[in-house]
């Protein structure tokens, strides 16, 4: 593989991850100017509509009180044309909201200029020479000097003229359109900080998730399984890293295993292959050996073929039992020592018992836990030669002790316990006679490949459990192994 492309799927890879960072980002700022523009324009209309509407309620106010007093008493244009120290028409009028006054006199002549003056028009001059007091009429929107006016010109009857009184209400646009700029301003900067916050929040989530990325690339490239993975932190991405870890963990042990099984399968295969090339080669003379020769020679092969065949199943075995895919079930693990104490007495001529107490049904494998089983009894078997005492398959069931220690059967649901009258077990073989391909000192000469017990081990580590093997009282072993103790 050439370094340059390796280069490019890693920068592909980071690009990935910024793009994630860029979608976070923009998505954060995307929700926070949605939210903030939605806020702020409800804040703003609500706001200028309780302005308008209060400085409208005011006008109207202040023009219905002028109309209530110019019907109730025969006021002249005199009365509104100076202010009054003790409080007259005029402050009444002036006083709420500031109102501008001008009056009129009966020909529509300005009487007393209002500041600032107001326009007089056609309308409002038939107003002034009305007959009736009271008669209004209402001018929205009037360019008085720099600023907009709201203008209504009330009758004082009898052709005496008329008062006209008006409220500015640009300036409380231009407040109006004040708060309305700081508010796209201020929506503004929510969104720019909101960017800024989402930014930081995504290089601060998807940094762990580069360091990741970086362990997987570096897994790919190398092959080493044993990559230190950065895993900080107890939230989604940090237990990502955990399991990844776990999982690279799991391969490399497996790997290992692999290795070991090919290692130790190939020192062991050579013994029995060395001895059948050498007899095959003893093959193209056997015209020249004399007949005890001969026989020797095919008792040889046929003995060696059969240990070849016996140590290729067991390997196949054991491999299986590395990857058995077979379903959990409910079991019996009585049923199943029934079953091989069967094929035991008939393929052995032995005799098998079995013992059963307490509850034997546990979630298990049927198939592994019957290989595991049959091990133990044609181990015995082989080294129980004499015979005189049956095989004896002891199944017990074990209740959970409350904060019991760890150990052989400790918390063990099921323990499965095969005894034998034989030779035994040297106390120093006690601890290796689970590993594969060990043969004891005393049994190399037996035939075997030394991995029946060793697949036993597998078994039981497969259904939490562990193997275990004691020198039994009188003579003999006991070899056997719990399920369900971890």
């Amino acid at each position: 593989m050439r370094p340059g492309g390796a280069r490019l799927r890693r920068w592909v890879a980071r690009a990935r991850l910024s793009s994630l960072r860029t979608t976070f980002t923009v998505s954060f700022a995307a929700v926070a100017a949605a939210v903030t523009v939605l806020v702020g324009f409800l804040s703003y209309d609500a706001a200028a509509r309780l302005v308008r509407v209060d400085q409208q309620t005011v006008f109207e106010g202040v023009v219905q009180d002028l109309l209530d007093e110019v019907r109730h008493s025969a006021l002249t244009p005199a009365d509104f044309a100076t202010a009054d120290a003790d409080g007259g028409p005029r402050d009444e009028l002036i006083r709420p909201s500031g109102t501008v006054v001008q009056v009129l006199g009966p020909d529509a002549s300005v009487v007393d200029r209002g500041h600032p003056p107001l326009p007089v028009g056609a309308d409002d001059r038939r107003i002034a020479a009305a007959r009736t007091a009271g008669q209004l009429v209402e001018h929205r929107d009037v360019d008085v000097g720099d600023g907009m006016y709201r203008v209504a010109t009330v009758s004082l009857g009898d052709g005496r003229g008329a008062v006209q009184i008006a409220q500015e209400f640009s300036d409380t646009e231009d407040l109006l359109r004040e708060l309305q700029q700081r508010t796209v301003l201020l929506v503004g900067a929510v969104v720019i900080a909101a960017g800024l916050f989402g930014w930081w929040l995504a290089r601060r989530i998807t940094s762990r998730l580069v360091r990741l990325a970086g362990a997987a690339e570096d897994v790919a490239r190398t092959g080493r399984l044993g990559i230190q993975v950065p895993v900080a932190g107890y939230d989604e991405v940090a237990r990502l890293g955990r399991s990844f870890d776990r999982m690279l963990g799991r391969l490399a042990q497996s790997e290992e295993d692999q290795r070991r099984l090919v290692q130790d399968a190939g020192h062991e295969l050579r013994t029995p292959l060395t001895s059948l090339r050498t007899n095959i080669s003893m093959l193209r003379r056997i015209d020249e050996l004399p007949p005890a020769a001969r026989g020797e020679l095919v008792a040889d092969l046929a003995q060696e073929s059969r240990e070849l065949t016996d140590l290729v199943n067991e390997l196949v075995d054991l491999a299986a039992g590395q990857s058995d895919r077979e379903p959990l079930q409910r079991v019996a693990l009585a049923d199943i020592a029934e079953d091989v104490a069967v094929a035991a007495r008939r393929r052995t001529g032995r005799a098998v018992t079995v013992r059963v107490s307490g509850d034997t049904v546990v979630d298990g494998r049927p198939g592994a836990l019957q290989r595991a089983l049959s091990n133990l009894v044609d181990n015995a078997a082989k080294f129980d030669r004499g015979g005189s005492e049956p095989i004896d398959i002891v199944v017990t069931g074990v209740a959970k002790p409350v904060g019991a220690s760890a150990g052989a059967d400790a918390g063990a649901a099921v323990r499965v316990e095969v005894l034998d009258r034989g030779p035994g077990i040297a106390e120093e073989d006690l601890e290796r006679v689970f590993d594969r391909f060990y043969r004891a000192p005393d049994a190399r000469s037996l035939p075997g490949s030394g991995l029946g017990l060793s697949i036993v081990r597998e078994v039981a580590a497969a259904h939490g459990g562990d193997p275990f093997a004691r020198r039994r009282e009188g003579g003999g072993s006991a070899i056997g192994f719990t399920v369900g103790g971890s």
